[in-house]
C-alpha cells in the first residue's frame, strides 16, 4: 500500500527538516507534496518540483499524512496531521504559566513525533490529560545528515585552516539577540583581525536586511558570512559555537563539540555563558581546550535531548506514521471546536469552508 504525504511549512528555515522527510519518503515508494504558507517559504521550494503553490492543490490532493513543521496546519485538508517541530526545545519563550513556548498545545495534531526525552516526556503528560492526540519518540529528521559521527570526521567539508574555527549563529527576537549588540560586534570584528581564529556565520532568516548587512560588512580573510538555512555542513567546519538563546545550540552540541553563550535566557550547565562582551574571548579559550566536567555535562545533555546517532530518525517518522494511521483511534477524543483559530488559518490563506476535520484520522489497511 502507498500513501500520499504532504511536508507542510512556512519558513524556508524548515526547508532542511523536510529533505531528510522527503528523501526517505520518496526511498519508500511513497508520495510527496509540499506546502507553503507563506512567500518566505514558496521561494524556498521554487527549484522543488513536488511543490503546491495553492491551498485549492493542497486540498485536491487529500494527502494520507501532513507532517508539519510550522505552528499550526489547517483543519480542513484531509489526513493524519503530525508535528515534526520547526527546532529543538530552546527555552526562548515561557509562558505565563511557567511552561514554554515549545509546549503549546493548539488543538491541531493528531500526534507528536518527538526529538528526546526533555520533550517526549511534557508531551506525553499532556497527551493523558487532553485525549485527542497521542505522542511518539522518533528523533529529528533534521539532524539525520549530521550522523554517524564517526562517519562525518573526515568529510571534505571540514576546515583545514590551522587556526581553530568559530562558528556565530542567533535568533531573530531582538531582545535576546546577539546580533543586535553593537558592543559583540565590534569585539568579533576585533578578533577576527587579531588572526587568532576564523569565524564563520549565518544568521535568522527572520532577521532585518540591515543587520544582516551590518554583519556581512565584516568580511576577510577571518570572517565568512554565509546565507543559508542549511547550518549542518557549517557545524562541520566549526570547532565551537558562539551563539544566544537560538535552538541552532542544540543542533551543534550533537556533534559533541562546545558552545559558548552571550546572555543565554536560561542557566544550562552545558553552556559557556557570558553576560559581557568582554568574557567573550577567555570562554572562547575555555571551549576550545574544554575540561571533562564540561564534555560530561555536554554527553548527558545530548541523551536528554537527542539520543539517536544513526541518522535514521526521519525513517522512523515515517514508519510511525503509517503504523499510527492505520491503529484504532476510537480512545481518542475529537479535537477541540477552536473555531478562533480555525478563522484564521482561513483568512490567512484565503480559504474559507465549514469542512473540518476534527476527529483522529483513519485509514483502513488494504487486506
Amino acid at each position: 500500500m502507498t500513501y500520499k504525504f504532504l511536508i507542510y511549512i512556512s519558513y524556508s528555515y524548515a526547508l532542511p527538516i523536510g529533505a531528510p522527510l522527503e528523501q526517505e519518503i520518496l526511498r519508500t515508494g511513497n508520495t510527496v507534496k509540499w506546502f507553503s504558507d507563506t512567500d518566505n517559504g514558496k521561494e524556498g521550494l521554487r527549484d522543488n518540483p513536488n511543490l503546491l503553490n495553492t491551498i485549492q492543490e493542497v486540498v485536491a490532493y487529500k494527502p494520507d499524512i501532513v507532517l508539519v513543521a510550522s505552528d499550526d496546519v489547517p483543519d480542513f485538508i484531509t489526513g493524519l496531521k503530525v508535528q515534526v517541530f520547526h527546532g529543538f526545545f530552546a527555552k526562548k519563550r515561557p509562558l505565563r504559566n511557567g511552561k514554554f513556548y515549545h509546549f503549546r498545545i493548539r488543538g491541531t495534531y493528531d500526534l507528536y513525533c518527538t526529538q528526546g526525552p526533555s520533550t517526549t516526556s511534557e508531551f506525553k503528560r499532556l497527551a493523558e490529560k487532553l485525549k485527542y492526540f497521542e505522542v511518539i519518540e522518533t528523533g529529528w529528521s533534521k539532524v539525520d545528515p549530521m550522523f554517524p559521527l564517526e562517519e562525518k570526521k573526515n568529510l571534505s567539508e571540514i576546515s583545514t585552516s590551522t587556526l581553530p574555527t568559530i562558528m556565530i549563529a542567533s535568533t531573530f527576537t531582538e531582545r535576546l539577540s546577539l546580533a543586535y549588540d553593537d558592543s559583540v560586534f565590534n569585539e568579533i570584528k576585533r578578533l577576527s583581525n587579531t588572526n587568532a581564529y576564523k569565524f564563520i556565520m549565518v544568521l535568522h532568516p527572520k532577521l532585518p536586511a540591515h543587520i544582516v548587512k551590518k554583519w556581512q560588512s565584516l568580511t576577510n580573510e577571518n570572517f565568512t558570512f554565509f546565507n543559508t538555512t542549511d547550518l549542518t555542513p557549517l557545524f562541520f567546519k566549526a570547532d565551537i559555537l558562539f551563539a544566544d538563546t537560538t535552538s541552532a545550540i542544540q543542533e551543534f552540541v550533537l556533534q559533541k563539540k562546545p558552545v559558548v553563550t552571550f546572555k543565554h535566557k536560561v542557566h544550562e550547565d552545558f553552556l559557556i555563558d557570558v553576560d559581557t562582551v568582554n568574557a567573550i574571548e577567555s570562554a572562547f579559550k575555555n571551549a576550545l581546550n574544554p575540561s571533562k566536567e564540561l564534555m560530561d555535562k555536554i554527553e548527558a545533555y545530548i541523551l536528554n535531548l537527542h539520543p539517536y546517532f544513526d541518522g535514521k530518525s526521519s525513517q522512523r517518522v515515517i514508519e510511525a506514521c503509517i503504523k499510527f494511521l492505520h491503529q484504532d483511534k476510537s480512545h481518542l477524543k475529537r479535537k477541540p471546536l477552536n473555531l478562533l483559530r480555525k478563522y484564521k488559518i482561513r483568512k490567512r490563506l484565503g480559504y474559507f469552508t465549514l469542512k473540518s476535520y476534527n476527529k483522529p484520522y483513519h485509514l483502513e489497511k488494504d487486506s
